[in-house]
């Protein structure tokens, strides 16, 4: 079996992408097992935020390393959070806090669409100096709920309702969620 290190310490991110990968032939380690720092994510784009912590993790583990950026980008708020997702509420802030401020923000305003989507950019590094990553991007197109709601998934689940399906992205079953999401779809080019 050949090992990859994911380069994140989301626990979501990697039992999605260890469920999505399982039957190819690969193990996913979570990088805390060789670095209990996070990359630092100063870029200004998805793709640069995915190479950014690709190469991180195959420094910290001498290993070829997947990675993603993602984030929900919302139409009514000129695409926040999009890149800064993941502390939209604050360094450190919950998901819950992130998903209440989206929500109050769009609460504010009533008349704007609630159109969204969630963005994911993955990228597959052979190792930390690789000069020609791949590079794969999804895109899952919903709107946003008035209020959070289901128990499954993290991040934005809760409040992004799948119009395809009518219900949420919380609601969805995993093995739903990984066919038709944002990383199943990017996770589908890169292989």
């Amino acid at each position: 079996m050949k090992k990859i290190v994911l380069g994140s310490n989301n626990a979501g991110k990697l039992l999605e992408l260890g469920a999505m990968l399982s039957g190819h032939g690969l193990e996913i380690l979570p990088q805390r097992q060789f670095i209990s720092t996070e990359a630092i994510e100063d870029g200004l784009s998805f793709v640069e935020n995915a190479l950014i912590k690709a190469r991180y993790a195959a420094h910290a583990a001498n290993l070829p390393a997947i990675a993603d950026d993602s984030g929900i980008v919302v139409d009514a708020l000129n695409g926040a959070p999009g890149i800064y997702s993941a502390r939209y509420a604050g360094i450190g802030a919950s998901d819950a806090d992130n998903n209440a401020k989206l929500l109050r923000e769009l609460d504010e305003r009533p008349d704007a669409p609630r159109s969204a989507h969630f963005y994911c950019i993955l990228v597959f590094l052979r190792h930390a100096l690789d000069p020609a990553p791949v590079i794969a991007e999804g895109r899952w197109d919903g709107t946003i709920l008035r209020e959070a709601r289901g128990q499954n998934g993290f991040g934005y689940d809760p409040p992004f309702l799948v119009p395809t399906h009518g219900m949420g992205s919380a609601e969805l079953s995993p093995a739903v969620k990984n066919a038709i999401s944002h990383r199943g779809q990017a996770l589908t080019t890169l292989l």
